[in-house]
């Protein structure tokens, strides 16, 4: 047999095995996925008949969380400066530094990740839609957000935008896009960034147990909710440091028909939030 048709023999059974074990994979996975499944509408079931409704499909999962470390970069805040004012002058305030652009506004932002952007008159209007305008922004900003949500007031428009971090909800840091007679007047909120894994970070628990750990607190007479509507996985952020540096610790939002509240994946405690 010629050498030629051995190494083609060779290379088809290396396909076939390497074709073999991607199966394996797809199969081991589906069967995961299935699994997971079950266990999800298993303990839907068990905290629907304790008194609170709950669909499985109410769970909304975000893959691995586990607990990050932040911490402050001034290149992302001259970045997001930028975006929004252009070319602008710095200065350095301790732990705040504050960024100018005479003809379009000014931009402070502290080490604790708070920030506020006051912009002139006129300088980014809302022309072409409010959502369309403040997406724009958030793509040239670099911001990852979960959601963005419209509210209207007496003559204004604020867009609320949740941030996120590899597609996990961060709770408690959202900025706001403030419009006053079709001009955007102020981006106030919290921006985390420098996310690296924390050595030893705690995993998320499993969404079972944060679920009946719920309905025991409800059961207690914290809460006179019935139903369920959402319980998502995500994360609180903290700060740890005096420069900057910060905590992003998993975390559960329950979104329900008395309210909302977050689960402290850590400690289990529980508390409404607005």
């Amino acid at each position: 047999m010629s050498v030629s048709r051995i190494k083609t023999i060779a290379i088809a059974a290396l396909l076939l095995i390497n074709t073999f074990f991607g199966i394996l994979i797809i199969w081991d996975t589906a069967a995961d996925a299935r699994s997971e499944r079950q266990a999800i509408e298993n303990v839907c079931a068990v905290v629907s008949s304790g008194g609170v409704m709950i669909d499985p499909d109410a769970v909304i999962l975000s893959g691995a969380i586990r607990t990050m470390r932040t911490a402050r970069e001034g290149e992302a805040e001259a970045q997001i400066a930028q975006a929004v004012l252009g070319r602008t002058t710095m200065t350095d305030h301790g732990v705040i530094y504050l960024y100018e652009n005479d003809e379009r506004g000014t931009a402070e932002f502290y080490s604790a990740g708070d920030f506020e952007i006051r912009l002139n008159e006129g300088v980014i209007t809302n022309e072409n839609g409010t959502l369309r305008t403040v997406q724009g922004l958030l793509r040239d900003m670099k911001f990852e957000t979960a959601s963005q949500v419209v509210s209207l007031g007496q003559g204004s428009e604020t867009v609320s935008a949740v941030s996120a971090y590899k597609g996990a909800s961060i709770f408690n840091c959202a900025t706001e896009f403030i419009f006053v007679g079709g001009s955007l007047q102020t981006i106030k909120g919290r921006y985390v960034a420098g996310i690296e894994p924390l050595e030893d970070g705690a995993a998320i628990m499993q969404v079972g147990t944060a679920l009946l750990g719920f309905l025991a607190w409800v059961r207690r007479g914290n809460s006179d909710c019935t139903q369920i509507d959402k319980i998502e996985a995500g994360y609180q952020y903290g700060v740890s440091g005096m420069f900057g540096e910060g905590v992003l610790v998993p975390a559960w939002l329950v979104t329900t028909d008395a309210g909302r509240y977050i689960i402290d994946d850590a400690t289990g405690e529980i508390w409404a939030v607005s």
